[in-house]
């Protein structure tokens, strides 16, 4: 039973690592674009360019949402999602009330925990990282060679 478990885990880590990507980059797509629904509070709108901090957090969630869904540098995007999400947790929810069911705070909080936790899993499986690593001399230089070319 626990063969076939940790036969699973990297697919079951690639579709979670999917999944969480692409909610993430809707969050940042609607707050930029004004897509799905808008940026929460303004009616279909957009958040102001360069309006600190929810520009920036949209700009993190839009971009890093992307990385982690195609699984490309899953480990440094899903830190700085991370970051961002915990920042939004203690300056925007946590200052109105101690527990995050009570400030509104579940989706920060559920979003910053799930990044950590790809921090250390991984891309798992279905990820550019894989096919990047897999492929022979990936990120190898290759040395000239000292015989001489002949024609």
């Amino acid at each position: 039973m626990t063969a076939r478990l940790n036969l699973a885990k990297p697919y079951v880590v690639g579709l979670f690592r999917i999944v969480l990507g692409l909610l993430f980059t809707c969050h940042g797509a609607a707050s930029l674009f004004g897509v799905l629904g808008g940026a929460a509070g303004t009616k279909g709108g957009t958040v102001p360019t360069g309006a600190w901090p929810f520009w920036y957090a949209a700009l993190i969630e839009l971009v890093a949402g992307a990385l982690v869904l195609l699984g490309l540098g899953t480990r440094g995007a899903a830190f700085l999602a991370s970051g961002s999400m915990a920042y939004a947790y203690f300056d925007v929810h946590q200052p109105s009330a101690l527990w995050p069911i009570q400030n509104g705070g579940e989706l920060s909080v559920m979003f910053c925990w799930s990044f950590l936790l790809l921090v250390f899993t991984g891309s798992g499986a279905f990820g550019l990282d894989r096919l990047i690593a897999s492929r022979p001399n990936a990120g190898q230089e290759t040395e000239p060679s000292s015989e001489p070319v002949t024609a």
